[in-house]
């Protein structure tokens, strides 16, 4: 039985070699691995010597853009004359045969950091109570102070200081209060009024476009992101729960083309002058496309974590500019969580705190309960968010998006209204859009009549 009241100094400080080598194995069999882990370890997290040096090595090579690797991680030890201190290339082979799977390199990483806490507390208790046993009882409150900073020297190693004066704050501020020229982190959208009254979206931004079904929330999202990642060549990623990858394409295939979304569903065959010219007109999309920065994932079952890792390492391998969720209420918590409502208001959080630790826009889009139904003239509020009013309350701009055709075939046909509900920094307005259904697409009203694929530099 472990002797709970033996002094500190008589125990093995606290470390987890396995959650060590696992990391590294990790990091050594995946390049994503050391994307996820790099900003959460220190050197000096490593409890054994030898992993220190391991890591190191690996974040020079990373660096440097060079491969890591069970093959060069031990040949630039080798070179460095520290293989032989690490235990040799069979050490190497252990730490790599040690890790079950790469995916959880931020698992690993996040055990490997909380011991290394745990050890930084113990030596700065250590040394409070030595100071408490020598110092002279008319200094306790210079102890007192003693042991703050000892604390504090521990937290630091935890967290950078985010916090700066305001007078190292204000100019930059101003320089960019003058700045007349585009914000080359704003993300345009392509539709030109929106544009006008926004200025864009922005760096750290979440934006919820919300809708009841069969309003084309999804498709004006994918109209966003056709702009974004076709006209502007940014890189951009949806994460889709609701359509796969097959849908999502088809769809960009009939805006981008002009072909009826029908076609492209039901099949087209290569033959008559009608299908050769919308088979023209899809190869022409086609080159458009082929080297969009555009990422998708339709994975089943996405959660945050996923999304987060995922989009951490598209930021540090392809400059991610926008970020797409479809839809959210379709998203799951990883965490218990008690009710529904909780569940959505954890994944709004996330979501803003996405957008703001990678500094790129994030588009929730979200599904309104039935309050429209029950109202006269159909039009949404923010009210009609379903299951959690976090998403009004998380989101720097909510967009409602409404077509009153769909309730009466009548009302102002192809038409549609995007109403910016909030807008945190600046003013709401209704912008009018002309809804392509057949195209699945949304446009401006400057191109409300264009049926024609849209030039190479739209």
């Amino acid at each position: 039985m472990e002797d709970t009241d033996a002094p500190p100094l008589d125990r093995i400080p606290p470390h987890n070699i396995l959650a060590e080598q696992c990391v590294l194995g990790a990091m050594i069999l995946s390049k994503n691995a050391i994307a996820d882990t790099y900003k959460l370890l220190l050197p000096s997290d490593f409890y054994d010597s030898r992993h220190e040096i391991i890591f190191n090595t690996i974040l020079d090579l990373y660096a440097a853009g060079a491969a890591s690797d069970p093959v060069t991680v031990p040949a630039e030890l080798e070179k460095r004359g520290q293989l032989s201190r690490i235990g040799g290339l069979d050490y190497i082979h252990t730490v790599v045969h040690s890790v079950p799977t790469a995916a959880n390199a931020a698992y690993y990483a996040q055990i490997v950091r909380d011991q290394a806490t745990l050890r930084g507390l113990v030596e700065a208790g250590t040394r409070i109570t030595q100071l408490g046993y020598a110092i002279d009882t008319t200094d306790a409150d210079e102890l007192i102070n003693t042991a703050h900073a000892e604390l504090d020297r521990v937290s630091e190693k935890r967290t950078s200081e985010d916090y700066r004066l305001l007078s190292e704050l204000l100019t930059p501020v101003l320089d960019e209060i003058q700045q007349t020229d585009d914000d080359p982190h704003t993300v345009h959208t392509g539709f030109l009024d929106f544009d006008r009254v926004t200025n864009g979206l922005h760096a750290g931004q979440l934006v919820i476009v919300a809708a009841r079904p069969a309003m084309g929330k999804s498709t004006f999202a994918l109209d966003i992101l056709r702009h974004v990642t076709l006209r502007e060549k940014r890189t951009a990623a949806i994460f889709s729960l609701e359509m796969s990858a097959a849908d999502i394409i088809k769809r960009m295939l009939s805006a981008e083309a002009s072909v009826p979304l029908s076609l492209l569903f039901a099949g087209m065959p290569n033959d008559g002058q009608q299908n050769q010219a919308n088979w023209d007109n899809i190869a022409s999309a086609y080159n458009r496309m082929k080297s969009a920065p555009f990422f998708i994932d339709d994975s089943p079952n996405l959660t945050m974590p996923d999304i987060r890792a995922k989009c951490r390492r598209l930021k540090h391998s392809h400059d991610l500019s926008l970020i797409v969720v479809d839809y959210i209420q379709l998203m799951s918590s990883h965490k218990r969580i008690e009710s529904r409502q909780q569940e959505v208001s954890e994944i709004s959080r996330s979501l803003k705190l996405l957008a703001k630790e990678l500094e790129v826009p994030v588009i929730g889009v979200a599904q309104l309960n039935r309050g429209p139904e029950s109202r006269t003239d159909k039009k949404p509020m923010m009210s009609d968010l379903r299951e959690s009013g976090s998403l009004e309350q998380d989101a720097d701009m909510v967009l409602l998006l409404h077509r009153p055709e769909y309730y009466n075939t009548d009302d102002r046909p192809g038409e549609a209204d995007l109403n910016i509900a909030k807008h945190r920094n600046g003013r709401t307005e209704i912008i009018n859009l002309q809804f392509q259904g057949k195209f699945s697409r949304f446009v401006s009203g400057i191109r409300a009549n264009q049926e024609e694929p849209p030039p190479p530099d739209y």
